[in-house]
């Protein structure tokens, strides 16, 4: 017989013991499995939030600019100083970083070369200054690799040869001046693509492929101020170092 609560007449359920226990599991996974979905939604939507891809995307796309650009054309210089990248090499990474529009572009440039040295290292010498003359009588002045260049320069040649390489040489100052004199005699300057050069005197002539170099140096590039002097002779500029006669075999 079903009993009633008396005053309804609505029907009264037993709940046993069994079923309070099934109910109380039934309830607790319910909790979980709620609490779970809303967290591997939360982490899932904190993982791909607005821009997170983007943003990753877009870093290497991003423009870079002069300041960039001087600082990957400054590694490349110094790579070239330790002797990691060639000639051919060192001049078409120079113009491309200064041809480089974005990160992409310029983090291709170092991807082979380890990362630049920290500022730590040899001091230098205080009060040692640059030599600011360099002479030479029927015989040659050569200077190339790491060395500093003062910011004023004086080369004299007779009956002889100059060869004054400035692509890894560290200028000391934004502005420096060569004084060169060649006397039945050929003076060769070569600059890094990365500065300008202004040219003054008699017998000075620049590389024919820097009339038109296809990049633009920007305002604060160092400057190169030549100064020259020549009697059945020449003082000339350029960026490439001549090209090497092939070998007979």
């Amino acid at each position: 017989m079903t009993a009633t609560d008396g005053g309804a007449g609505v029907p009264e359920e037993h709940v046993t013991s069994e079923d309070q226990a099934v109910a109380a599991a039934a309830g607790g996974l319910a909790e979980a499995g709620s609490a779970a979905g809303t967290g591997g939604l939360a982490e899932a939507g904190s993982g791909a939030g607005p821009g997170s891809g983007v943003a990753a995307v877009s870093g290497a796309g991003t423009r870079a600019s002069d300041r960039e650009r001087d600082a990957v054309v400054q590694r490349v210089q110094d790579a070239f100083a330790e002797g990691r990248l060639d000639d051919a090499e060192f001049d078409q990474r120079t113009r491309a970083a200064l041809t480089a529009r974005t990160h992409a572009e310029l983090d291709t440039l170092l991807a082979d070369l380890p990362a630049a040295a920290g500022p730590a290292g040899t001091p230098a010498i205080a009060g040692h200054k640059p030599g600011r003359l360099a002479i030479a009588l029927k015989s040659s002045v050569r200077r190339a690799g790491r060395w500093r260049v003062p910011e004023r320069y004086t080369t004299v040649v007779y009956k002889g040869g100059g060869w004054l390489d400035l692509r890894a040489a560290e200028l000391t100052g934004p502005v420096t001046t060569f004084l060169a004199v060649a006397y039945k005699s050929r003076v060769t300057i070569l600059v890094p693509a990365s500065v300008r050069v202004e040219m003054t005197g008699f017998g000075v002539t620049q590389g024919t492929e820097e009339d038109d170099p296809g990049y633009q140096l920007p305002a604060d590039a160092p400057v190169i101020h030549v100064r020259g002097v020549a009697y059945k002779g020449a003082v000339e500029i350029t960026t490439r170092p001549p090209e090497r006669p092939a070998l007979r075999g």
